[in-house]
């Protein structure tokens, strides 16, 4: 057995190196926000965006006038996606049951699915408007039965961008804010003087705003830690060079620290789409990001089997995971660590990301290992329930429960039982001691 890499990434120490600085810079914002509230979040808008106007907050009139800038194609194009997302999201919640069942004569246990009853929905837009994670946090919030939902995004080139505004709107948000990254997910789960603080925080953003979430985690519930997009391919040579690189590129496009690996059993694929990647550079419009995040994460490994490839794959836990196989269904059914699978060659991380339905906010950094990506359950809580509606049943749970405080040592639990044996048994049970 072999693996063998052909192009290696950035070292983990210099990763390591980088993460040290965010968390830094993190600290320092989030406590500058707890400590200065609305005037932390001015400056801190207008320091890194430029933009700090009378209100972050949208009014119902600012939204209606932001809309009317869409044009009827786009805004088509909107709604086409926001309702397949609406659509899987809803039969993913209709497959969520509250229970309730007589576990024995008498004795009733349930659960019901609750929804977080306010969320704050981070949509990236700096760069490039991510028009789809409206969708994604937004309106499946929604769907969810969230009755507080408020979203932010920064401005794109000085102002709200309008399509983004749209898709927040139409999702379902019920206050809409013009205000990027720590700054907002800061003031979302902190609180400021003019913004309610929220119980759930949900979202992908760049690097500072996954690790702002993480920080904030405990404070508020958070989705899921979902930073710099990662993408891997795993081809055999039933795919070309072209598809591969393409598929990396599409992915590499998102920002300077964007991991994306190639994994085949294909060396001549694997030096052919080094080559197209090299070609494609020289004309794809957003080289200048790609190439970065190519140079510094991206990864060529060539492996003897399709079993070293799934080994590569769970080892690496990536965010999206393109498989293009004589075997797509085998790693369908063998993979345990990703985010999403996209499978086969019609199929790509693009589709997932903007327009089938599935949610593109999805876990990195090997959070694959022990996290799905966001969808609707994550914003519903289930609290389970208990009642006892009989005296023989108050009887025997009760003597069994008391014997069982008393194993431990907890002879105030064991009261509790004990009361009710009395008052329901008709037996007399000492204090301090077992149901007999």
């Amino acid at each position: 057995m072999a693996i063998t890499y052909l192009k290696c990434s950035k070292p983990d120490a210099d990763r390591a190196q980088d993460d040290a600085h965010t968390r830094a810079v993190v600290e320092a914002t989030l406590a500058d926000i707890e400590a200065r509230g609305d005037q932390a979040v001015r400056d801190l808008a207008q320091k890194h965006d430029n933009y700090a106007p009378a209100s972050f907050r949208l009014s119902k009139a600012d939204i209606q006038r932001i809309m009317a800038k869409v044009s009827p194609r786009d805004m088509e194009d909107i709604k086409f996606a926001q309702k397949q997302v609406r659509n899987f999201a809803q039969a993913q919640r209709d497959s969520m049951l509250d229970i309730e069942v007589e576990t024995m004569p008498g004795v009733i246990l349930g659960h019901k699915h609750i929804p977080v009853q306010s969320v704050g929905c981070y949509v990236p837009g700096g760069k490039f408007p991510m028009v789809a994670s409206a969708h994604m946090s937004v309106a499946t919030a929604s769907v969810a039965g969230v009755p507080r939902i408020i979203a932010c995004t920064p401005p794109f080139n000085g102002e709200p961008n309008p399509a983004v505004i749209t898709a927040m709107h139409l999702g379902g948000a019920h206050e809409i804010y013009v205000l990027g990254g720590i700054q907002a997910v800061g003031a979302m789960a902190i609180g400021t003087e003019t913004m309610e603080p929220v119980h759930l925080l949900v979202g992908p953003g760049n690097a500072f705003v996954a690790e702002a979430k993480r920080q904030l985690f405990g404070r508020v519930g958070i989705d899921l830690f979902a930073g710099p997009t990662e993408t891997m391919v795993i081809a055999d040579d039933t795919v070309d060079a072209e598809m591969c690189a393409t598929d990396l590129l599409g992915q590499a496009e998102h920002g300077y620290d964007s991991p994306a690996a190639l994994v085949t059993t294909s060396r001549s694929l694997a030096e052919a789409t080094i080559l197209e990647i090299d070609r494609l550079l020289e004309i794809l419009p957003t080289a200048n990001t790609a190439s970065v995040s190519w140079q510094d994460y991206g990864e060529i490994i060539v492996c003897d089997s399709h079993q070293e490839m799934l080994q590569v794959s769970e080892e690496k836990a990536y965010e999206h995971v393109q498989v293009m196989t004589d075997r797509d269904d085998w790693f369908l059914e063998k993979m345990t660590c990703y985010g999403a699978l996209f499978l086969g060659p019609r199929t790509n991380v693009s589709n997932g990301d903007k327009v089938i339905g599935t949610n593109h906010t999805l876990p990195t950094k090997k959070a694959g290992r022990y996290t799905g990506g966001l969808w609707v359950g994550k914003y519903l809580k289930t609290h389970s329930y208990q009642k006892i509606t009989t005296d023989e049943a108050a009887t025997l749970v009760g003597e069994y429960g008391s014997r069982l405080c008393m194993l431990e040592g907890f002879v105030g639990h064991a009261e509790q039982c004990n009361l009710r044996v009395r008052r329901y048994g008709n037996k007399d049970v000492p204090y301090g001691t077992g149901a007999q």
